[in-house]
């Protein structure tokens, strides 16, 4: 087991939140203490002795703080090799104390930089100290244990208690990984910040989930991120894969709607099924599951409003896996919570991050997220006949929901109400007469209504077929050489036809 005493600690950390019972419990196995600054302080207001680290090197702490700790006295202590004769005759010559045990905090520089402040208070911030003294005890785990997170306080805690101090090599490899995993993550921080040219990406995420499994039972699922930043579970089984997919897809169309009239939307399979905007939340959910009450069995439901009594007594009557929203009233969220497995979350007030990553083939893709939003100003309007009022909003409301459907799409819309799309399908014609069909089965009057697509038409026939079904407005991208002919095809038909400028591609 390879078993080692800890007899000495150095221990220098930034916030001393938690370290008072490990400071207690290694004091009363006889350990001693070597520290710095505030940590030193910390220590002898406790009542127990310790040593300045300035009184082992022979140097005080110099140029404002920023070094401390970097002396061969200090990492001579860390770094020797126990077993090695060399190593220990060089402790005794140059009068180095062993340490068995390293406890350092960081400096929080992604808090400082999430707080805004100057770019000297941020380059104050980074840790050079401590990530020194954090690798050192690592590299050495062989003899040293190094405890580098707060979150591991605790379970170190029980190592000491459980073992009267005395380590084995498994345990302190174990830290020795953490270690490591705090410093590359901290490194990759400083860089991400400051990286303005470097075409590199440094990806690392420190909040980890384990999922039931993957897309399919037979794969392994992880999530990586702090889910709990955006989303607060409050009821309801564990999150699957395929549930966060549908989440996010939620989320990211809800975004879209989120400070405006009640709206609600009903999504499965990453797309949306039924979306309303109403007056009022309860009829918003109604005109919302009127667009597919097929589809919605099993869904994800999401909304920009807090949901209400009347809202969920309708919603109860759904099986649904997943309800998002800003928040719940009480005698809602207890009606909704008489379902035990009901997904229940609260989303949180944040943005989603600028940055987009999906893996291809052996590497990753990255890009912008698409921020862009299309609206009534900035509509070119092509055609002789222009859409009204009530035309334009609902052209709006359908290419937000466009926006965020799997291409090739079709959304077809009316009064601020999704009355179906044709999703994901390999032509544009295939997806609009899915879209056709799927309204003309939930008995949806297309006449008046508006028709929007992610991608411009290379042809009139998608133009023809909507105009046959009493469609009266179309909203496209544009950018095709042949957008002429769409374009007299309405002019002759009385058709208005507006172009947005942006296509929005979703894979």
């Amino acid at each position: 087991m390879n078993k080692k005493q800890i007899s000495s600690a150095l221990i220098s950390v930034f916030d001393k939140t938690g370290l008072a019972p490990i400071i207690h419990e290694l004091n009363s196995q006889g350990v001693t203490f070597y520290s710095t600054g505030g940590t030193e302080k910390f220590i002898r207001d406790m009542g127990y002795e310790v040593t300045a680290v300035e009184d082992v090197t022979g140097y005080p702490s110099i140029l404002g703080g920023r070094v401390k700790t970097l002396h061969p006295k200090v990492f001579g202590g860390i770094l020797n090799r126990q077993e090695v004769s060399g190593d220990q005759t060089a402790l005794e010559q140059f009068e180095i104390p062993q340490i068995d045990l390293v406890i350092v905090d960081l400096y929080p520089f992604e808090e400082t930089v999430a707080a805004g402040v100057s770019e000297e208070e941020i380059v104050e911030k980074i840790d050079i100290g401590g990530i020194a003294l954090i690798r050192a005890a690592a590299k050495n785990f062989k003899d040293t244990f190094c405890v580098s997170d707060k979150k591991d306080y605790q379970d170190f805690l029980d190592i000491l208690i459980q073992s009267n101090g005395a380590t084995n090599i498994e345990q302190r490899k174990k830290y020795s990984v953490k270690a490591f995993q705090t410093s590359s993550h901290y490194d990759a921080a400083i860089f991400n910040h400051f990286n303005q040219e470097e075409e590199v990406l440094k990806l690392s995420i420190k909040t980890a989930k384990t999922l039931r499994y993957g897309e399919n039972p037979h794969q392994k699922g992880h999530f990586f991120g702090p889910l709990s930043d955006l989303l607060e579970q409050i009821h309801g089984k564990e999150i699957s894969y395929n549930n966060l997919l549908d989440i996010d897809a939620a989320v990211s169309l809800m975004l879209e709607f989120y400070n405006g009239d009640c709206s609600f939307a009903i999504l499965k399979h990453n797309n949306a099924c039924g979306f309303a905007t109403r007056p009022n939340l309860k009829e918003a959910y109604l005109d919302a599951l009127a667009g597919d009450p097929v589809s919605a069995f099993g869904g994800v439901l999401i909304t920009n409003k807090s949901i209400d009594l009347e809202t969920a007594n309708e919603i109860n009557s759904l099986f649904c896996e997943v309800i998002v929203a800003p928040n719940f009233k009480a005698e809602a969220l207890k009606l909704l919570k008489e379902k035990k497995n009901r997904i229940i979350l609260v989303q949180k007030d944040i943005p989603l991050p600028s940055t987009t990553y999906r893996s291809c083939l052996n590497g990753i893709l990255v890009q912008e997220r698409d921020s862009k939003t299309d609206n009534a100003k900035e509509l070119d309007f092509k055609t002789t006949k222009k859409p009204n009022e009530q035309e334009i909003e609902d052209l709006i409301f359908a290419s937000k929901i466009c926006k965020h459907t799997k291409s090739n799409t079709i959304v077809l819309a009316k009064n601020s109400q999704l009355l179906a799309s044709g999703t994901g399908q390999t032509s544009r014609i295939d997806a609009l007469n899915q879209a056709v069909e799927k309204a003309k089965y939930f008995n949806f009057d297309l006449n008046g209504a508006v028709m929007a697509s992610d991608a411009f038409f290379p042809f009139p026939d998608c133009v023809e077929i909507a105009h046959k079904t009493g469609i009266r407005s179309i909203l496209q991208p544009g950018g095709s050489i042949k957008d002429q002919l769409s374009i007299n095809y309405c002019n002759e038909n009385d058709l208005s036809m507006v172009f947005t400028g942006t296509r929005h591609f979703k894979h």
